[in-house]
Formats: C-alpha cells, structure tokens, sequence
C-alpha cells in the first residue's frame, strides 16, 4: 500500500470567532485550544513519514506567510502548497490537490482534513484511517463519522449501513442527511447508526477524479486546464487563474459524496470539534470551579459558566454574570450570550458592509 499524502484545507474564513479570527488571519492560524495554531494541530498529526507523505497545503494567496510560518515550525520542510486564485469551495479545492497527488503517483491515497478542527485523541482518528483504509484501495471514497454525543442541529448527519466486508467496523453510507431540526436529530440519535459529518474523507486520489468528472465535468475540466497551466515557485503551486475561476463553486458534499457510487464511513471518536464558534472554545477549555473558562488576566467574582478571553495587555474583569463569552483582541471587545454566540457572524457582516 502506497503512503497516505495529506490534503489540508486552508481556505476557512472562521467569522463565527471575531475578533481574534479574521480575513487576514483567521481561525486556523490562531492558537485558540492550546499547542499552537489549529493549523499546525493538524499538519502534526501527519508527521509520521512512515504513514504519511510530504502534505499538500490547499490556501489563498493571503494566507501563504501563515501557511509558511506554521510548517517551519512543526519542522515539515517538505511540504507544496496549492495556492487557490480565488475560493471555490471545497470540491474544486479537493481537485486541484488530487491532480498534484496523481501526478506523483497515479495510485495515490488522499487524506483530506479541514485545517481548522481540534482532536484530542489523535491516536483514535489514526486508528480509523487504518480501518478505513482497505475499503479506499478497493476503490471506495472513505468519510469519518463522529459519533454524536448530542442531538447537534449544525452538523449534517451520515447514516451507516451494512458492514463492509474487509473492512472491519466500516460501514456502506445509506445517506447522508443535511442540519437537521431538533426533533429529527434526537431521533438519529435515539434510532443509531447516524454519525456527524466531520468533512474527513480517505480515497484514492484517481477514484475521486473520476466521480468528478463523471457527476461535474465543467468543474473537473477546469481544474485539470488550471493545474495544466500552473506556475510553480519553489514549494508553491499556481494553478492558472482564468481556468480554475471558470470552475462551479461547490462543496465535496454536494458535488461528489452524495451521488458517488461507492461511499463508506469509519465511525470514530476522536475528541473531535470544528470549533464553530465561542461557545465551542468553551466547551473545550479548561474551566474553572464555576464553570468559567478564563485566558489572559481575568477577574471573575461571582460569574459561572463563561468564556473570558483577555488579549495580551489587557485585564477583563467581570461580577456576577453567567454564560456569556467576553472576548477583547486589539481594540475591538465582543460581549455576547454563549446561546447567541453564533450570531457574531453578523458583526462581520456589518463590519464588511461598512468597508
């Protein structure tokens, strides 16, 4: 079996995480949950050369220096970075980095991971792809599920079918369900067999081409003419501009996994979160004997159950609150419910409305 090379997603913007996350540096590049960025999080889960090769970092031109800084620091000197002309979503994304894959080797096997996800127990997640493994060189595309352990409304869902003969604890994929409503998603959870879809996929690099240009093939024309025409500047890739902005915008989702004619998930549990906003940082921090999570210098008295985010330089300092997320970065302070914090995208909005 040929070593697995890593395709990490870069091109989040992570608005849900304003004021720390931004256009010019968002989430990802940020060290929000502790050990660095959750960039650099995820290019060391992949430094084992035994089981993985040299990563293939998807970004925009903007985020380069990000890029470059986190890889010199987890000491990965070998990785080649595709730099998007512009975002198109993550399928075209998946393509251009699946054409740099088979050109280096036609059998090539792609992990693709979102730059931008926290895992705790990374030993799980490997042990996964090691399950899922024989299903993806028998030709199937390979999706993660991560086992519920709420009924979640801002996660699609997979459903497992059958066992996967080979492949022990893989199932076929019966359907994959979009955000469910409340009621729906309590029921997945009481029903079984339904997975959040973390946007983790393991498949062989040709197998995925060939769905897409089977099921998009003004989006597979695209991105082959874009890497065709591509500048290479040392570790960077340039696919050609005008071909890849002719490319449909679309996710892996919609343009490949919900239609493919092989699909399996690994179910696992990897302490896994896409850190979707404030009130995720809470769930993830350390906190205190009142429930608050506290970083940088903060004063709590009598407050249970907040997040309280002091930037460097600055105090904050809060009495007798309860499940709010106090954030200050530079000169900007977020004060929101914890039950709201999804609604900072609209600040982003409003500030992007203003520029």
């Amino acid at each position: 079996m040929n070593i697995i090379v890593p395709v990490i997603l870069s091109g989040g913007s992570g608005t849900r995480l304003w004021p720390v996350s931004t256009s010019t540096a968002p989430k990802q590049f940020q060290p929000l949950t502790g050990g660095g960025s959750m960039f650099l999080q995820t290019v060391e889960r992949t430094k084992d050369r035994g089981r993985f090769a040299a990563p293939l970092v998807v970004c925009g031109l903007g985020h380069i220096a990000h890029v470059e800084a986190d890889l010199a620091a987890a000491g990965i000197g070998d990785a080649r970075i595709i730099v998007e002309p512009a975002a198109r979503n993550t399928a075209p994304a998946i393509a251009l980095a699946a054409l740099a894959a088979v050109a280096d080797d036609p059998a090539a096997m792609i992990l693709v991971m979102p730059a931008d996800h926290v895992m705790t127990n990374v030993a799980a997640f490997l042990d996964a792809i090691e399950a899922a493994r024989p299903a993806g060189d028998a030709g199937a595309l390979a999706t993660f599920g991560i086992a519920p352990s709420h009924p979640e409304t801002g996660y699609g869902y997979i459903a497992a079918g059958d066992p996967v003969a080979g492949s022990p604890g893989v199932h076929a994929v019966l359907r994959f369900v979009e955000k469910p409503p409340r009621d729906r998603a309590e029921a997945m959870l009481a029903e079984g067999g339904h997975y959040w879809n973390a946007g983790i996929f393991l498949m062989r690099a040709d197998r995925f081409l060939a769905e897409l240009e089977r099921q998009q093939p003004a989006m597979a024309a695209a991105c082959a003419a874009a890497m065709d025409g591509a500048h290479i500047d040392g570790a960077q890739v340039h696919p050609d501009a005008g071909a890849f902005l002719s490319s449909p915008s679309d996710s892996i989702d919609y343009a490949v996994m919900e239609g493919a004619e092989r699909v399996v998930v690994a179910p696992v549990d990897p302490g896994w979160s896409d850190v979707g906003g404030w009130a995720a940082l809470h769930d993830l921090g350390a906190k205190d004997e009142t429930g608050n999570v506290r970083i940088g210098k903060v004063i709590a008295v009598d407050a249970t159950g907040n997040y309280l985010r002091a930037c460097e330089g600055r105090r904050v300092a809060v009495v007798g609150i309860s499940d709010l997320i106090v954030v200050t970065h530079g000169d900007d302070i977020l004060i929101v419910p914890k039950d709201r914090a999804q609604e900072v995208k609209a600040i982003v909005e409003h500030l992007a409305a203003q520029d």
